[in-house]
């Protein structure tokens, strides 16, 4: 039978089989199952699946080098670009050179599914076409590959967890090699554990200058994205408060670039006791500038008046949607998300977008209940009773230190978000309070859950129509994500516990907007309705018409001020607006 399976199979030597291991079969030196397994083993070699022994480990990457910063630029993107532009600003405070990338668009999308493998959902597609588009523009624009793969880095963020977004570095990695840049090297800042480089002579430092220009950009990204939001619907001039955004973030960007880094005189690293404390000294300076400071508060009072020009209407009865969902999906302003935002408020909605900042609120609190959810498990259980006192004691220790570390971060973020948010009077969204979600969410979805938004959704859904802060609650999440499938399924049961809730989840997939977008019409009429009516009762119960409101606007120019405070009674802002403009024309006091 071998001979007929030889004779049969090897009649031509052009099959690309090892020709000795033709030889062998023909002399009948080696049978077909050993032949089998010497070419599986040959080509194993050549294409690199040679089977290791032991654990897999990473493959080794290029580190990006102290020597190569001056030489070399830090891309990163994912966010808006208020928030981007910002965090540039930030890093060339300290002496970076960095480019943020353009919202990415459909071709982005196309161009990460062309080098990606299948089955990702689609922040991944966006984020590494986002990046091969940008790379290949260079490429265009006469750079070789290697001057690519040498000149630049991507700076971008990874997780762990249920979600496949752990998963998408390696993802990023294959997609660079399949475009044809082996080698190009991606940072990854992980949720826990910092960044994925070695400290000792890394390009980008996670140094405390870095860390507190990243949460300040946070910060003052979202006021100022959420002061345009909260009055672009209401402007009297289309277009003022955009202009008003981009000269507001320019200023406020070159404003910390001029800023200089603290840093203590160098004489006092040669006083003797200070050599091996400088540092120290150096940090706790910083964080009192940080804490007690003037100059974020003096720069956000600055872009205070450049808004104070905007001039808006308030009495337009607008439906407010609130954004909820995935971390990307709910941020993204550009082609991931169908262009929702611009989409909304084209339809006549306000857009109550979901900040940044208190993601890292999020994240501080989920640690602090994992933490007291792991506590004296490192004490041993099979020893005597007295053998576990001092274990126990040495335990509790650790973890009244852990705790108290974190509650004071906790305590402090909040601190300089709120000092930063009366600068506007309180008008942009308020730091939302992690506790209150898990207690609200808790019933429905487990609070130590964790992926994604975990309880978030679930809480926000509740919450922003309980206390009456929108009209609809619009999810944003990629298609297949496995987190907000999760939140979605408890949803049903929220939805029908509270009738007054108007929901809608929406999966993004870079296909399929026009079905999208229209399903959000449909809802949105729904909300647009509650408006309406919200604004009838308040009239009603204030006893004013919508003409005698008009009249006390033309009496009153500084009605139209964009810091206004409205009295908050009700979700919309113009049954806000009514009630006060109620209590001037009624001789009350606001």
């Amino acid at each position: 039978m071998h001979d007929t399976v030889r004779n049969a199979g090897l009649q031509q030597d052009g099959d690309g089989i090892d020709p000795r291991i033709v030889a062998a079969l023909r002399q009948g030196s080696m049978t077909i199952e050993e032949a089998l397994q010497q070419e599986r083993l040959r080509l194993e070699r050549e294409f690199g699946l040679t089977p290791r022994k032991g654990h897999w480990t990473r493959p080794e990457e290029r580190p990006f080098k102290r020597s190569e910063r001056e030489s070399t630029t830090v891309l990163f993107g994912g966010l808006t670009w208020k928030h981007e532009r910002l965090i540039q600003a930030n890093l060339h405070r300290l002496g970076y050179t960095t480019a943020y990338l353009p919202a990415p668009d459909v071709k982005a999308f196309e161009t990460g599914k062309e080098f990606c493998n299948n089955g990702l959902c689609n922040p991944t597609y966006f984020t590494v076409g986002n990046l091969l588009s940008f790379l290949q523009q260079q490429e265009k624009e006469g750079l070789s590959r290697q001057d690519i793969i040498e000149r630049y880095v991507f700076f971008t963020a990874g997780a762990c967890g249920p979600c496949r977004f752990g998963m998408y570095e390696a993802e990023y990695r294959l997609a660079l090699r399949n475009a044809g840049y082996e080698g190009f090297r991606v940072l990854i800042l992980q949720q826990h554990g910092g960044l994925d480089q070695s400290e000792g002579n890394a390009g980008l430092e996670m140094n405390l200058d870095f860390t507190l220009g990243i949460i300040n950009a946070f910060i003052m990204g979202d006021l100022l994205n959420d002061m345009a939001y909260k009055l672009r619907p209401y402007e009297r001039e289309t277009g003022s408060t955009d202009r008003a955004l981009q000269l507001a973030l320019e200023h406020a960007a070159a404003a910390i670039e001029r800023t200089p880094v603290f840093r203590l005189p160098e004489k006092w690293k040669t006083v003797p006791g200070l050599r091996s404390t400088h540092r120290g000294i150096e940090n706790v300076g910083k964080f009192f500038r940080q804490l007690f400071g003037g100059e974020f508060v003096g720069l956000m009072r600055e872009c205070r008046e450049i808004y104070s020009r905007v001039r808006v209407d308030r009495l337009r009865v607008r439906p407010v949607v609130k954004i909820t969902g995935e971390f990307w999906a709910q941020t993204t302003e550009g082609d991931g998300n169908f262009r929702m935002f611009d989409f909304l408020e084209q339809e006549g909605a306000e857009v109550m977008i979901e900040p940044i900042a208190p993601w890292l609120m999020y994240l501080l609190h989920q640690e602090k209940q994992s933490m007291r959810d792991r506590r004296f498990l490192d004490v041993p259980r099979d020893t005597p009773l007295f053998a576990r006192v001092r274990p126990a004691l040495c335990s509790a220790g650790r973890y009244l230190r852990k705790w108290t570390l974190l509650t004071l971060a906790e305590k402090l973020y909040k601190r300089e978000y709120a000092k930063l948010r009366r600068v506007f009077d309180d008008i942009p969204q308020a730091m939302p309070d992690q506790y209150l979600f898990q207690k609200i969410a808790h019933p429905y979805y487990h609070s130590r859950i964790e992926g994604g938004e975990g309880h978030l959704e679930v809480a926000k859904n509740i919450y922003y129509t309980r206390e009456k802060l929108c009209h609809m609650v619009l999810s944003l999440k990629p298609f297949g994500c496995l987190p907000s499938t999760q939140s979605d399924g408890v949803q049903t049961a929220v939805v029908a516990h509270h009738e007054d809730i108007i929901y809608l989840p929406v999966e993004t997939s870079g296909e399929g907007e026009i079905n999208a977008q229209s399903r959000v019409q449909m809802t949105l009429n729904d909300a647009r309705e509650r408006a309406k009516e919200e604004f009838r009762n308040i009239l009603d119960t204030v006893s004013v018409s919508e003409e005698e409101i008009r009249t006390e606007m033309r009496r009153r120019p500084e009605l139209e001020d964009p810091f206004l405070r409205l009295p908050g009674s009700a979700a919309g802002t113009a049954a806000r607006f009514a009630q006060l403009v109620a209590q001037l024309h009624t001789g009350g006091k606001h």
